[in-house]
């Protein structure tokens, strides 16, 4: 759960338990993604503006959106308990398995049973399947107080795998799988500095910030100030990092979402079916090998995101702004923002049910 939330008696219900801010995030974030569609749509060269300063093939104002996200999050990591993570040959087994071999088939299966007409959008789907999250899942990860350390050692070896696999995976779900099956291919190449960039710049930099911070704060003041009033001020930068975040991003994308309503509703069809079964197949998995409520939940979270930020990227860098693909990418966080949100209170009530007697569900 984020810094701003108070613990009350354990037999409240969640949501009565929630700070003010964390109670109405659903309808923050719902605003902040109305109010950037209102203003990419109606303020004439406001997508220029925001597009004119780019890290890589990321506007500057959404790198800075995201870094302002992530920083807290990972200051909050206990960096010295992240070893216990990386012994966890379950955690780490299942982990790999959802992310790297059933995420990307799901989607490639999705994007084939909804979409077998609209070449452009199943292959922007594709790509965005392959895309695995390594920001916004600690996000919803913290919300829903699953192990801030599981996550961060996760979203690291998600990273690495981005860099060396995306491109072979790609390959393989564009060309090989379809020439197999004796469905039409796609040939794309994919940049493997957009990659880098996108790994370096969205994890690299507040990893880093976090664990100075963290790591300078403990030593000067001791672990209990750095945990118990450092934190809790730095803490609701993450969630108007997050805002500001989709404000812009959707500003950038406004016209090309609002132009095309029915190819939106196309593509969110699969997405939505996307999102819900990783996040159910990840839950329960993990609770069947024995797993805690807190490392299931992180689990479940890591394989339900996606790096849209990434995919996006590559849509673009490949096939050009005003694709199909391009557009598929771009309705991904449209999709995906409200419904990991809806799931970390769908997280928080299952705990009590899935995982009874656990110490790490929360009682808030």
């Amino acid at each position: 759960m984020s810094t701003t939330t108070t613990v009350p008696a354990a037999h409240h219900g969640v949501m009565k338990d929630l700070s003010f801010l964390d109670r109405w995030l659903p309808a923050w974030i719902v605003a902040a993604m109305v109010a950037g569609l209102l203003l990419g749509r109606f303020v004439p060269g406001l997508d220029t503006a925001l597009e004119a300063v780019r890290i890589g093939e990321v506007s500057l104002p959404i790198a800075i959106g995201l870094l302002v996200m992530m920083y807290p999050v990972l200051a909050k990591v206990r960096y010295d308990e992240t070893h216990r993570v990386a012994g966890d040959r379950r955690l780490m087994g299942a982990s790999l398995v959802l992310n790297w071999v059933v995420g990307p088939a799901l989607m490639f299966a999705l994007a084939w049973i909804f979409l077998p007409d609209l070449p452009e959008y199943r292959t922007g789907l594709i790509i965005v399947g392959l895309a695995r999250c390594i920001a916004m899942v600690l996000i919803w990860n913290d919300l829903a107080c699953g192990d801030r350390e599981a996550a961060a050692v996760l979203v690291a070896i998600n990273s690495v795998f981005q860099v060396i696999a995306f491109g072979a995976l790609g390959w393989f779900y564009l060309q090989v799988l379809p020439a197999w099956l004796g469905l039409p291919t796609t040939s794309a190449e994919f940049s493997v500095w957009s990659i880098v960039v996108s790994v370096l710049v969205f994890l690299g930099i507040p990893l880093v910030a976090g664990f100075l911070t963290r790591t300078l704060g403990e030593k000067a003041k001791g672990r209990q100030w750095y945990e118990a009033t450092f934190l809790p001020k730095l803490g609701p930068w993450a969630l108007y990092g997050l805002l500001f975040t989709i404000v812009v991003l959707f500003a950038l994308q406004g016209e090309a979402i609002t132009s095309n309503p029915w190819d939106v509703v196309r593509i969110a069809w699969p997405l939505l079916v996307y999102f819900f079964l990783m996040f159910g197949i990840g839950l329960l998995a993990s609770r069947a090998l024995g797993l805690n409520y807190a490392k299931s939940t992180t689990v479940a979270f890591t394989a339900a995101g996606n790096n849209f930020e990434l995919a996006i990227a590559v849509a673009i860098g490949t096939f050009g702004v005003t694709s199909g693909q391009a557009l598929a990418g771009v309705v991904g966080p449209l999709i995906e923002v409200p419904v990991l949100v809806g799931l970390v209170y769908v997280s928080l009530w299952a705990g009590r049910k899935l995982f009874p007697g656990d110490a790490t569900v929360p009682t808030r």
